[in-house]
């Protein structure tokens, strides 16, 4: 059966859309969008009242549950968070991949794309009694079998993930990145880059980037931080945007700060992608989901339209996936309800320091596939 939400505001920046209309789909696909449509014996949901935006992407998340310590369930998650496509970023690597795929993947009602790890078993060693950085060990590296398991799985393999950094890489600094960007290379996908403390750098890494590459954690915290003492976007990262470098905020437990964001959104540098990074370790905070990080940047003094434009349009650009983030007919079926709700909300980063904001986006239902998908 047809559905029809009725009545709701449409957000759509991929449209350049922000007004009250009613959405049919048809077929897991978006059939139709205009002020008024015939119910023509389709379900009915009035969702007057509501944000209707395209379905959130969150491009930055763990979610081989059960396969590595930091996965999350998707399904729990996204009935939670709004999220209709679940980027999975390289907690599987090609010695791993094919029980993420049989066992998280294609059982999941929820969208999930990855991120193929260039280490062999992906982010292994990740939880609250084990933190060993898996670029540490150059043996692990394997580009060889990386390249094929990306190239045999392009249905749901978006692109090459590599983490570098102390924490990540140890001794071994920039060079895991150097190997990952071969194997993009060799299959014409886009690169994510993770950093984390230096070394190496964080002009050292963005140099490193082609037009279409992500760097991740891009508003991380001293050191390491894409501005200056001084308040100014460092002019790598200027260069490597005009470039085509994206930049991806990927929140976390380590990952994001308000005092980075303030800097770089007073010089008007947004980031090109708003996700949470959520995993085990930062599920029930730092990050907590997509929404709370939204709601984050709203509170920051970003406008609603170019917050869900960041988790939605552009994403979906990033993933080379132009059927996604987008309610234009013929689209994917998928949608997220929002509302935006006024108070007292409190958030914190990965520092410690809290915000008290006055608003919060909160997810009110999802549409997956042109189904009503409730939340929890």
């Amino acid at each position: 059966m047809d559905l029809i939400l009725r009545g709701g505001r449409v957000i759509d920046p991929s449209q350049g859309l922000d007004g009250i209309r009613d959405i049919r789909f048809s077929r897991g696909k978006v059939s139709a969008i205009a002020k008024s449509l015939p119910d023509d014996g389709a379900e009915i949901r009035n969702v007057s009242g509501l944000i209707v935006a395209p379905g959130l992407i969150d491009l930055h998340t763990h979610v081989y549950w059960g396969g590595t310590s930091l996965g999350i369930d998707a399904e729990e998650f996204c009935r939670t968070s709004g999220v209709t496509t679940a980027v999975d970023t390289g907690s599987a690597g090609p010695g791993n991949f094919m029980g993420f795929r049989k066992h998280v993947i294609e059982r999941s009602q929820v969208r999930i794309l990855a991120y193929l790890h260039v280490s062999h078993a992906g982010i292994y060693g990740f939880s609250n009694r084990v933190m060993v950085g898996e670029s540490h060990d150059m043996r692990l590296m394997d580009p060889v079998t990386a390249a094929e398991v990306a190239d045999a799985n392009r249905d749901v393999i978006v692109g090459i993930k590599v983490r570098v950094g102390a924490h990540a890489s140890g001794d071994h600094g920039i060079h895991p990145l150097d190997i990952a960007l071969q194997v993009a290379d060799e299959t014409g996908m886009p690169l994510m880059c993770h950093i984390d403390e230096p070394p190496p750098t964080y002009e050292d890494v963005i140099n490193k980037l082609r037009p279409g590459d992500i760097l991740t954690h891009a508003f991380r915290p001293f050191p390491n931080a894409p501005c200056t003492a001084q308040g100014t976007v460092k002019p790598a990262v200027l260069t490597a945007r005009k470039r085509g470098v994206l930049f991806d905020i990927g929140h976390g437990m380590g990952s994001f700060s308000f005092k980075t964001t303030r800097a770089m959104l007073a010089n008007g540098f947004v980031p090109d992608t708003i996700s949470s990074d959520v995993h085990a370790l930062c599920i029930n905070g730092p990050a907590f989901d997509q929404v709370t990080t939204m709601s984050k940047f709203l509170c920051l003094g970003m406008s609603l339209s170019d917050v869900v434009k960041a988790s939605t349009e552009t994403a979906a650009f990033a993933l080379k996936r132009p059927e996604l983030g987008s309610l234009k007919p013929g689209s994917a079926g998928d949608a997220t309800l929002l509302s935006v709700d006024e108070g007292q909300f409190d958030y914190v980063d990965v520092i410690g320091e809290h915000l008290t904001g006055n608003t919060k986006i909160n997810s009110r239902g999802v549409v997956i596939a042109g189904n009503w998908w409730h939340p929890a």
